[in-house]
């Protein structure tokens, strides 16, 4: 017994609906994860200006020197319980704003590792202190 139109040539075309399905699932899943591998460290680079920015009394500056050590204001601290103790300094103060000096010397992976405690610790706005470019006083 015979069912169908009596047409027995194959199919050519190709049924693209599994394909578009596993693609949308793909999109969907490169959505959700991309944001979360971002690695890097949140820094607001500021805009060069001739003028200094106006300081205040009560900055909390973090600071690095030649052999590594960290510092908080004058106090040092290990680089490990950093965070710890920025967290509790900065429960204690009305402005969140931190300030990173670290000397040149100092290889940059260290630097961003103390970039990374202090971003941990919770603070939003972290500021470099650098020295004045004096070559364009001549």
């Amino acid at each position: 017994m015979h069912t169908g139109s009596g047409n027995d040539q194959l199919m050519s075309d190709i049924n693209v609906t599994p394909f578009v399905d596993v693609m949308l699932v793909l999109l969907i899943i490169f959505m959700v994860t991309a944001p979360m591998m971002v690695q890097g460290v949140d820094v607001e680079l500021p805009v060069a200006t001739a003028a200094p920015l106006p300081a205040s009394e009560d900055n909390l500056i973090i600071s690095i020197d030649n052999d590594r050590k960290v510092y908080i204001n004058n106090q040092e601290v290990s680089a490990a319980f950093l965070a710890e103790k920025l967290g509790a300094v900065l429960e204690n103060m009305d402005t969140g704003a931190v300030y990173l000096k670290a000397d040149k010397k100092v290889p940059y992976g260290v630097v961003v590792n103390v970039m990374s405690q202090i971003k941990k610790a919770g603070v939003q706005s972290l500021g470099m202190i650098t020295l004045p470019d004096d070559t364009d006083a001549s």
